[in-house]
């Protein structure tokens, strides 16, 4: 998914203080007030959704420090990719920062403001069209596992007939046709009834030239789907690539019109892409949600999600293997 059209928009955050006080409590929980907090207390990644209109929408931010107290990090809005901030100014336990537009409308920054909180933080965020939204996160689960994963038994996720098990996002335009799933043209994404934790996911699709797609994990990490030059400088947006984190070590496309295969293994946070039977991503962690995800509810199961938003894809075989 290269271009994605973003409703609104956010940003990373950072702060200044001095390098001791900033790492000794980069993993502190409890934060009592705002006024109480230091610069420090950004530090990490946090799970954000935002108020858009009363319903929500998620987001996420890694705060990180560069050098002796400047701290910089990523962004991921609701759509597009992970992006980069280069100051938070923070001020007795208030913070504020802006980032330029990427898909978004409009032509002024992305304005983030809020403030440490005891449960997290909290705020505002101005978009590029000037509206303001509310927004609240808490620190992202570390999702780390304490042993080896025992499979289960593979199931069926298409059964090559109809759409059981499957439910759309919007108006439906996903059909099935001689054992092929189809979005013969943008339209909704297709989601699973069932949701997972760990797993393993093979997957065969076929995209026309030019075409864009993904297959999302739990529902918020994104493997692209792309038809991506095969001499390209692997990038973590083109294919094979988990949406503006990780990069495939070499660019394995077949190229439109001929069938592909993803055998995705994912175990917390580590993830291991074999895309055309070589391994182009091993045992990497995301950091967090990739544009476009469900929730950020990073610490609970979710679905598998075909993105059917951007152009034409088919798949006709999605077999899930889940950990017990």
């Amino acid at each position: 998914m290269r271009k994605k059209i973003l409703v609104f928009g956010m940003s990373c955050l950072l702060m200044a203080g001095s390098a001791d006080n900033l790492f000794a409590s980069a993993n502190t929980p409890v934060i009592k007030t705002a006024q109480s907090a230091a610069p420090k207390d950004l530090i990490g990644r946090w799970d954000i959704i935002v108020d858009v209109n009363g319903k929500t929408a998620p987001s996420w931010l890694e705060v990180k420090l560069s050098g002796f107290k400047t701290l910089v990090g990523y962004f991921v809005s609701v759509a597009g990719s992970a992006r980069p901030v280069s100051e938070v100014k923070f001020d007795n336990g208030k913070f504020r920062f802006e980032i330029p537009p990427q898909w978004e409308s409009g032509d002024q920054n992305l304005i983030i403001e809020g403030e440490l909180t005891a449960a997290g933080i909290a705020g505002t965020m101005t978009d590029c069209d000037g509206k303001k939204y509310s927004w609240k996160g808490v620190k992202a689960p570390y999702l780390k596992r304490t042993a080896a994963p025992v499979w289960g038994k593979p199931i069926n996720l298409f059964n090559g007939k109809d759409l059981s098990g499957w439910k759309a996002s919007g108006e439906n335009q996903w059909v099935v046709k001689n054992g092929i799933l189809t979005s013969p043209k943008a339209g909704s994404n297709l989601i699973t009834d069932q949701k997972f934790t760990d797993f393993k996911l093979r997957v065969e699709f076929k995209y026309p030239k030019g075409g864009n797609s993904g297959v999302y994990l739990r529902g918020r990490y994104e493997t692209q789907i792309e038809d991506s030059n095969k001499d390209a400088h692997p990038n973590s947006v083109l294919f094979g690539g988990i949406y503006g984190f990780l990069t495939a070590n070499e660019m394995v496309t077949l190229g439109p019109d001929q069938w592909q295969t993803f055998d995705i293994t994912l175990v917390g946070r580590l993830v291991t892409v074999v895309a055309n039977g070589k391994t182009i991503i091993s045992n990497q962690e995301i950091p967090g949600i990739t544009g476009g995800a469900l929730d950020s509810n990073e610490g609970e199961p979710g679905p598998i999600y075909l993105q059917g938003d951007h152009m034409p894809i088919e798949f006709r075989k999605i077999v899930i293997t889940p950990a017990k």
